[in-house]
């Protein structure tokens, strides 16, 4: 019978040195701790498109998205609001209250890559503040959208970098975790996945997967060209009424 025992799984064995010719081991844990995980930072957008992409409102975004997705009750709190958010996600998972692990995303993440975090729209205690804005600015980092609150206000006004959070309060974070990068998270009820095209501007904050994003853009574009020639039609005083009234008409109105 054969009764060699399979390695653990939860050990990785590595031989890492000698001393006097005999190989010195060590086990190196490969579960994470309940609460804990750290995943690869995911890019799979093309520069150009997110180039593209900030000529795009949010609002035309998610209108050629079906006007049924997106964050709610997100304020932007740069002063600018014609500041426009527009970057990869790196979606990062916290204890409300606890940044943690925000820190870590931030020095993780790549120029123009957006920071999103799930804080469990926590409003207790802040979760990024002033000196992480110095970090993020100095890393050339997109911006943030925070599903909880933000301090340090009339710095994150100055112009700079986006912001969008739920709140604000003086009170600062704790720095023990638990929390979670790179995973799948739900921020203000918009779902995002770890390198997905995140859009912020004045009216909102939206993600479009990474998956959809080269398809959405001519869609966006005649959009766009569409409510030119609406717009147009509006400042001239000659909107078709027909738009409207073919709709009434369906609905059993006598017009």
């Amino acid at each position: 019978m054969n009764t060699a025992r399979a390695p653990a799984r939860d050990v990785d064995v590595r031989q890492i040195f000698t001393i006097n010719e005999y190989p010195m081991t060590v086990k190196i844990s490969t579960e994470w701790p309940a609460g804990y995980r750290i995943n690869p930072r995911i890019s799979h957008i093309a520069p150009d498109d997110v180039a593209a992409f900030r000529e795009i409102p949010v609002a035309v975004a998610g209108d050629c998205m079906g006007r049924s997705i997106g964050a709610m009750g997100l304020r932007c709190y740069n002063s600018d609001i014609k500041t426009v958010l527009c970057g990869p996600a790196i979606t990062v998972r916290v204890r409300p209250g606890d940044n943690l692990m925000i820190h870590k995303a931030m020095l993780m993440a790549k120029p123009g890559d957006v920071i999103v975090i799930d804080g469990g729209g926590d409003l207790t205690q802040a979760l990024v503040g002033g000196l992480m804005r110095t970090t993020a600015l100095a890393r050339q980092l997109g911006g943030f959208v925070i599903d909880g609150a933000i301090r340090d206000l009339v710095e994150w006004a100055e112009d700079g970098i986006a912001i969008f959070a739920r709140g604000h309060t003086h009170r600062g974070p704790s720095k023990v975790g638990p929390g979670e990068i790179n995973i799948t998270i739900a921020c203000a009820g918009l779902a995002v996945q770890p390198g997905d095209l995140i859009l912020g501007d004045a009216d909102g904050v939206i993600a479009v997967p990474a998956a959809d994003v080269a398809g959405l853009l001519p869609k966006a574009r005649a959009h766009l060209d569409k409510e030119a020639l609406i717009r147009a039609d509006n400042e001239r005083g000659t909107a078709d009424p027909e738009r409207f009234d073919a709709v009434l008409r369906d609905k059993g109105l006598p017009l």
